[in-house]
């Protein structure tokens, strides 16, 4: 093979048996179906213990069922049949990440997900590439006539990459600690080729949706190849002056992309081999500044979904964006030993600070950004924007920022009840990883996703959406939703990067109204381990195991 150009799948093949049959036609055409979660072979046989036995003909609905797989995976199905009288059976396959998804018309939109296959007797035929948790399978006969044939198995093919779980969390509120779960899970799924906003639809990696899932991977799987290469490979898709995606702020995310991967794990040598690229993008980027100081980026002025069509927001929103990323681009400089680029993108900085937008109070994430950005201060953008109806106007992208300016404003407690009341509100529903973006005025009369839509029942997932994700288009595993895990591990636990590559630490738990809480936190020398627990007298204990090689500073 030596001759050839091979590469090797870095993800791990798992067979899932389904968890519960959620329906099936009636037992004349399906009968012992409840053998399929017990079945856990892809070995055909002549001889099997027990099968599911699927019929057709006169008097005899169509056989079909519906299975459960638990939780959402990535990749396919395994169907396993056994002896039929007509040698081929067809069958329609649905995927769905929802129960009413793959009991209805699944969009074939960049994968697909609703398909006919032929199966053959004693084959093991796998089909399938996308994100699911529920199967619908119809059988019929290729030829007029009864079917009769055995299914032998049933299984759920999951692609995932075999990664530690390095980083850990844990507090007295089982519902954060399930959120944490959730959010980590929902980053893992999406760390396929590259890493991609969600596993249901495109194969595209998209650099805004990846700074969240980046800040998930250092916290929880540690230093993953797949983050970089990510990086690299938009950035060779990119050649400049164009937009990475086509959008400014996701060349902006790039860059901060860039600090926050080189603070965490402090490697200069891949730093650096970003120069050629990352000096006179931010040429680019600091000659957005006009000579009021205002930004004036091009392409698609986007932030996130909701703020479209605001375009008050929007400035606000992409003039602290470009004022963050400038503050980075001098950060990277100075690391990379480039005083005169450094110099020209603090001076673009403070040119910026002369026009400050106002607080945007109806645009939650834009005024985020202005606190995150220090153009406006964070203790009056949280009063005057982020804690008033909380949980209104938030979006599963820019809700890890809100977090982050309301963390800035010291509001833990406030920002704790927003994960528990809307991330939770996913879980509520029958989430097992997090979604593309969530209301919470969606819970109204609805079902869950894990259940057939009750009659006079909200069918959720096909009802709700906008904009690109509208309906069942939209995406229930989506990485950039996974922010609560990051800032748990962030400012619960409360480490703050204060040299690159985790050398030097302070550590400053904040609890809010949690009484005690442990976990590790991932860095380049080794899990740091911490427990704090809040004392009779109110003050929070510390425990700290620390690698010896880095410098920890406590308040």
């Amino acid at each position: 093979m030596t001759d050839l150009a091979v590469s090797t799948d870095p993800r791990t093949r798992y067979f899932i048996l389904p968890t519960r049959l959620l329906w099936q036609s009636d037992a004349q055409s399906v009968h012992n179906a409840d053998c399929l979660r017990r079945n856990d072979t892809g070995q055909a046989t002549l001889y099997a213990p027990e099968v599911c036995l699927i019929r057709s003909g006169k008097g005899i609905a169509p056989p079909a069922l519906l299975l459960d797989f638990g939780r959402e995976w990535n990749g396919g199905i395994q169907i396993v049949l056994g002896a039929a009288n007509r040698g081929l059976v067809n069958v329609r396959i649905r995927f769905g990440e929802s129960a009413s998804e793959a009991m209805g018309a699944p969009i074939n939109d960049h994968a697909n997900h609703d398909l006919v296959f032929p199966l053959r007797p004693w084959g093991a035929q796998e089909v399938g590439n996308t994100g699911f948790r529920f199967v619908r399978l119809d059988f019929s006969s290729s030829e007029d006539g009864d079917l009769e044939a055995q299914l032998i198995a049933v299984r759920a093919v999951a692609l995932i990459r075999p990664l530690p779980y390095i980083g850990q969390f844990h507090c007295n509120d089982d519902r954060l600690n399930e959120i944490w779960k959730v959010g980590a899970h929902t980053v893992h799924l999406c760390l396929q080729d590259y890493v991609w906003d969600g596993v249901k639809r495109d194969r595209l990696a998209w650099i805004g949706d990846l700074h969240p899932e980046a800040q998930v991977v250092s916290t929880v799987f540690g230093q993953q190849a797949i983050v970089p290469q990510t990086l690299d490979y938009v950035r060779d898709q990119t050649p400049l002056p164009a937009w990475m995606n086509g959008i400014s702020s996701y060349s902006l995310w790039w860059v901060l992309l860039q600090r926050d991967w080189f603070l965490h794990w402090g490697d200069h040598d891949y730093l650096r081999a970003q120069s050629a690229y990352l000096l006179p993008l931010l040429e680019q980027l600091a000659a957005r500044v006009d000579a009021h100081g205002s930004e004036v980026l091009d392409g698609w002025r986007f932030l996130d979904w909701p703020t479209e069509g605001n375009d008050v927001a929007k400035h606000a929103g992409l003039h602290a964006l470009l004022l963050r990323g400038l503050q980075a681009g001098a950060e990277l400089c100075q690391a990379l030993d480039e005083d005169a680029a450094g110099a020209a993108c603090l001076r673009a900085a403070e040119r910026m600070r002369r026009h400050v937008p106002p607080i945007v109070p109806q645009s939650k994430q834009a005024s985020a950004l202005l606190a995150l950005a220090g153009l406006q201060s964070a203790e009056i953008v949280n009063r005057e924007a982020l804690a008033v109806d909380p949980l209104s106007g938030l979006s599963t992208f820019y809700g890890y920022y809100v977090l982050q300016a309301r963390a800035l404003a010291g509001d833990y407690s406030g920002a704790l009840e927003v994960i528990r009341r809307y991330w939770g509100g996913m879980l509520d529903l029958g989430a097992t990883s997090f979604w593309e973006h969530f209301d919470l005025s969606w819970r109204e009369n609805a079902g869950r996703i894990d259940e057939l839509p009750p009659a006079g029942k909200v069918d959720l997932h096909a009802t709700y959406g906008e904009h690109c994700y509208q309906g069942l288009r939209h995406s229930l595993c989506h990485g950039w939703a996974a922010g609560p895990t990051a800032w748990l591990s962030e400012h619960v636990l409360g480490v703050q990067i204060l040299a690159p590559g985790c050398r030097r630490l302070r550590i400053r738990p904040n609890l809010g109204d949690l009484t005690e809480v442990e976990g590790t936190f991932p860095t380049s020398c080794g899990p740091l381990r911490l427990r704090h627990q809040r004392t009779n007298t109110g003050e929070i204990a510390t425990e700290i195991d620390a690698p010896a090689t880095i410098k920890i500073l406590r308040d």
